[in-house]
């Protein structure tokens, strides 16, 4: 009996779907870990072999073909350590969320996922079987328990596999970000590691998927609950974890090792939209990026976003002033470009704009100008960015934010035209804050930017707030009533105006066909436009007092 015990955490970013490139990178990361960190272990993440969520390609014939060819490949290149990896695992017309243990080439052991989840953005309900029984496994003379993801948030398959016998649990993720999810995670797995008196394991997913990122963060807990070994966010690596085995008391002690400390609220989010956009255009195979640079707040965030994730040198900002555009926003827009060392250029949309009032003069005769006319120029920025885009092979980036989006304070086909929308789950107030944190790091984004009052500049000396409340009293009500799912009525007893926020629930719902048009974006709240939140567009329902 070895009595130690080292196991490596495969913080690793996996791609959906690119099962052959999955593989590769599971089968060189193991034997990394076994060479180079003299790992006994080493442990990859929930459906590392398919990439998480899959989705509807786990009801493809030739995918799960795939994925069982895979898997069989892999077993004799992988030798000389254990190695536990998540695949969906087909048995008859069942499919099961799974791990396998592989060591020497051959499956010892598998564990089918108990606890589906099937609330915020998890459907697995859709896909999977739920496993029952526990998966213990001898490694290095030490019983190793298995679990997957949602296993561990609740204490009946932990208690399962150590009245199975493990003495030590390791759980696989992909566990999605959202705002201090990590101190969530860690409360959870603390109660677990407590009440079955062993050290665990949590073994995390890194990259971006479509909206959601997965933020690494992995962690041993002792089994007193304390986090003796934790992995930083945002980062792909191989994290190596010791443990000691206690023959006389059959127990394992975790031992310390680097805790990397939790980053800022505001640095948190900020490198998830990172991981978010460089993600999404690099799996994508973009060339790079074209925004539209307004002079405001909203895009000047969005480009340091992309410059962070992709690099100056693939990002082209174009300055689109209109007849209403102030000369300091585009002094403001070319000054943020110099400083993040960005190619743009400046288009001016008074000529296309003129054109399509004569075109459409004698249809709109006798009507007063109003919404119509500052749509049309939204929507030749749109036209201009979407024809760069085409030419270039540069997705463009929208540069709306989720109070926008919430109250359809946006125009279709024009600033909501692009590939990808970064700061689609960001409140204006946040967008501030991010803002603010960004420049701590270099002062990229010009101070009267942060300073001026937001306008989308379509009419003359227009400001947000003639056409919303003030988004300090916008931002609270749009939380409460889209992330907290309160009523009008409890939104007014915790101090808001009553017409305010019968207002802005009226804007909420009628808006729903907007954000059904919207790019996707990055998740950084527990409920996000898209995936977490699905309300009918044609709907009758009204609780804004009307």
């Amino acid at each position: 009996m070895k009595g130690q015990l080292r196991i490596v955490m495969a913080q690793l970013d996996f791609m959906v779907g690119d099962i052959r490139r999955n593989s590769e990178k599971i089968v060189a990361a193991s034997m990394r870990a076994r060479d180079e960190l003299a790992a006994d272990c080493i442990v990859f993440p929930e459906l590392a072999l398919t990439g998480y969520p899959p989705e509807d390609l786990l009801l493809r014939p030739a995918f799960i073909s795939q994925v069982n060819a895979a898997l069989e490949a892999l077993l004799p290149r992988v030798e000389g350590i254990h190695a536990v990896i998540g695949y969906p695992r087909a048995q008859g017309d069942a499919l099961y969320n799974a791990a396998a243990v592989i060591h020497d080439g051959a499956i010892r052991a598998t564990y089918d996922k108990h606890l589906l989840p099937n609330y915020s953005v998890f459907d697995e309900k859709r896909y999977f079987t739920p496993g029952s029984g526990a998966c213990v496994v001898d490694m290095a003379g030490v019983p190793v328990g298995i679990t997957l993801c949602e296993d561990i948030w609740q204490p009946g398959p932990a208690r399962l596999a150590c009245a199975a016998g493990a003495r030590l649990l390791v759980n696989l993720n992909a566990s999605p970000f959202h705002m201090d999810k990590g101190r969530e995670r860690e409360a959870a797995v603390r109660q677990r590691s407590s009440e079955c008196g062993a050290p665990i394991v949590y073994v995390n997913m890194v990259g971006g998927q479509d909206e959601l990122v997965f933020d690494g963060g992995s962690f041993v807990m002792d089994d007193g609950g304390r986090t003796v070994r934790r992995a930083p966010l945002m980062k792909a690596g191989l994290i190596p974890a010791d443990f000691k085995f206690h023959a006389d008391t059959h127990g394992v002690e975790a031992l310390a090792g680097e805790v990397a400390p939790f980053p800022s609220r505001e640095a948190g989010i900020y490198d998830a939209l990172v991981l978010g956009v460089r993600d999404y255009i690099g799996k994508n195979g973009f060339a790079g990026v074209v925004i539209g640079l307004s002079g405001g707040i909203d895009s000047a965030l969005t480009l340091a976003i992309a410059v962070d994730a992709i690099g100056a040198d693939k990002v082209e900002a174009v300055l689109m002033p209109s007849r209403y555009t102030a000369d300091m926003s585009v002094e403001d827009a070319r000054l943020e470009c110099e400083r993040l060392g960005v190619e743009h250029h400046v288009i001016p949309i008074e000529p296309v704009f003129k054109s399509f009032l004569a075109i459409l003069e004698d249809e709109f005769a006798g009507m007063p100008v109003d919404a119509t006319e500052e749509n049309i120029q939204a929507r030749c920025r749109g036209i201009i960015l979407m024809a760069i885009s085409n030419k270039k092979g540069r997705m463009v980036l929208t540069t709306g934010n989720k109070s926008e989006m919430a109250v359809g304070y946006a125009t279709l086909y024009g600033d909501m035209a692009g590939g990808f929308a970064p700061i689609k789950d960001v409140p204006k107030t946040l967008v501030y804050r991010l803002s603010a944190y960004r420049n701590g790091i270099t002062p990229v984004i010009p101070q009267r930017v942060l300073e001026r009052p937001p306008s989308a500049e379509l009419a003359p000396d227009q400001k947000d707030e003639d056409s919303l409340p003030p988004y300090e009293i916008l931002d609270p009500i749009l939380e409460m009533y889209i992330e907290q799912d309160r009523g009008p009525e409890e939104i007014v007893a915790a101090g808001f105006d009553g017409d305010t926020v019968r207002r802005v629930v009226r804007m909420v719902n009628r808006n729903e066909y907007k954000r059904r048009q919207a790019p996707p974006g990055v998740r950084i709240s527990q409920r996000a436009f898209g995936r977490d939140r699905r309300y009918p567009i044609t709907c009758g329902f009204d609780e804004s007092g009307d």
